[in-house]
């Protein structure tokens, strides 16, 4: 008997940014260097291994730019560096980043309360950042944050977030990050907006990054991915949400989102070693799992090839 899986679309493990950002705990760079190398060995396509954000704001990201030093060009082919401003960006070009999301919000509400500066702002100096990317050979993703709901403003008008997708300003961004902060968004939302961006900007790849604060997390990545998003975010055992947005909680698994799209890398061995990789981590971080596919993958449902098996006594 076979089954039909939803259309192929790479993940981003963001376990290491938005994962972590919200833990308050900085984990320490030969800790996120081994966790990078384990989910790249196991074929996870593209990791998000940190933030450019203020130390003192998320301290969790303090050590980034040590783990981007700690990795191999081939290995930081494979992994995206959060940014908001061109200065970001030169640093982290200088430590060896390829692949960057510059981010901002589409409500100028929380845009001052997680970047300090209004969204024309933001906007305004994306030239700069692209400029210094292009003369690098790195790549950058337009990331628009609260493309949905914005914590402060409430519902976002589709149309706001599709002007500023479609902002000259912007251009030289290879790829346009829709974003549900808040995991606010229904599947038929999130299916439009992927749809509008997929229909006005062809050429550009299109990311979908959701959170499942209403258990709607997984729903809503198969929803982008039939609308055309080629890469969907996800971190493991569900961890973590965005500081600077009251009601946030955490991101779609990684584990859940694998398990429903199943890739031909995704094997059950393979979802058992992210299982074990994702225990062991929230854990140490004192964090809930939230993944049910973990969760699934722990029960006595022996007959089902997912389920890991026990270990021999």
């Amino acid at each position: 008997m076979s089954f039909a899986f939803a259309p192929a679309a790479r993940l981003r493990d963001v376990t290491l940014r938005d994962g972590l950002q919200l833990t308050g705990k900085v984990l320490p760079t030969e800790r996120k260097v081994e966790i990078v190398r384990r989910l790249l060995a196991l074929g996870v396509p593209a990791l998000e291994i940190g933030s450019m954000a203020r130390p003192d704001k998320v301290p969790p990201m303090a050590n980034t730019l040590d783990v981007v030093r700690s990795l191999t060009p081939g290995e930081l082919a494979s992994c995206w560096l959060w940014v908001a401003t061109p200065r970001h960006v030169e640093l982290a070009l200088e430590a060896g980043a390829r692949n960057f999301q510059y981010c901002f919000s589409a409500t100028d509400a929380h845009n001052l309360a997680n970047i300090g500066r209004t969204t024309e702002a933001s906007l305004a100096a994306m030239p700069a950042a692209l400029d210094m990317a292009r003369e690098a050979g790195a790549a950058v993703e337009l990331c628009i944050a609260t493309s949905f709901t914005c914590p402060f403003d409430g519902p976002v008008d589709p149309d706001r977030v599709i002007a500023i997708a479609n902002d000259p300003r912007a251009e030289g961004a290879q790829g346009v990050v829709i974003c549900d902060t808040l995991g606010q968004a229904v599947p038929a939302q999130v299916a439009d907006l992927i749809a509008r961006v997929r229909e006005e900007a062809p050429e550009r790849e299109i990311v979908y990054h959701g959170h499942d604060t209403w258990g709607l997390g997984v729903a809503n990545t198969l929803a982008a991915i039939q609308a055309g998003a080629s890469m969907v975010d996800g971190a493991l055992g569900g961890l973590g949400g965005c500081p600077f947005a009251p009601g946030a909680s955490g991101n779609t698994s990684s584990e859940d989102i694998l398990f429903a799209t199943r890739p031909d890398w995704f094997t059950p061995e393979a979802l058992a070693e992210l299982v074990r990789i994702s225990e062991t981590l929230l854990r140490d971080l004192d964090e809930p799992n939230r993944s049910r596919a973990a969760q699934g993958a722990r029960s006595r449902a022996r007959a089902f090839e997912w389920v890991i098996p026990e270990p021999a006594r």
